[in-house]
């Protein structure tokens, strides 16, 4: 298995990067969120996983650790492919899909282009306990935000926003203040929107 690759960048784009390592250029697929968190500078290291099929060996990277056992944590659950779980950590932080699994948030997970009601809840099903034991996350606290961002978005809506772009904004911000109150993502929201 390689677990990591070092070396030059020499192609970047939304959905994979070339890394030169000693001569040779590997072709690594990426989410949109490892690509927001490339550097600038040409010297790179991914984690990958390499999946290997009857008729292709196609490697995934990520800068984040954290990303890469998400990504395998989806994939291990029945319907999830690759390119499905790529699609996931592309359209949410993968801090997100923790939550969203950890507190049985159904509409989070079915919000992601592909993703129907029954994935979505199955992803839930079978991913929570070993999320919650993998990783420490606070239910708790989630739960509040997702409450707060709901009656955010409510209020938005009532305002006469769309809902997708409200909630698209109101993630943004939760993202950087997770305990932000109702109030405090309406004014930040109102901002942006």
């Amino acid at each position: 298995m390689i677990t990591h690759i070092s070396g030059r960048l020499i192609e970047k784009n939304p959905t994979s990067v070339v890394i030169d390592c000693s001569g040779v250029g590997y072709l690594i697929h990426i989410s949109l969120h490892t690509f927001s968190l490339l550097p600038a500078d040409e010297a790179l290291t991914l984690y990958t996983h390499l999946q290997v099929k009857e008729d292709s060996h196609t490697l995934f990277g990520f800068v984040e650790k954290m990303e890469r056992e998400i990504f395998r944590l989806l994939i291990s659950v029945s319907g999830i492919g690759a390119s499905t779980a790529r699609t996931m950590l592309s359209s949410l932080h993968p801090e997100q899909i923790k939550q969203a699994i950890a507190t049985n948030d159904v509409a989070t997970i079915q919000s992601i282009k592909g993703i129907g009601a029954k994935t979505a809840q199955r992803v839930i099903l079978d991913l929570k306990d070993k999320i919650l034991k993998v990783f420490d996350v606070d239910v708790n606290s989630a739960v509040a935000s997702n409450t707060s961002k709901e009656e955010a978005l409510s209020a938005l809506e009532t305002l006469g926003f769309a809902r997708k772009q409200a909630e698209n904004v109101c993630s943004d911000i939760l993202k950087n203040e997770p305990n932000a109150t109702v109030e405090t993502l309406i004014k930040q929201a109102l901002k942006k929107l």
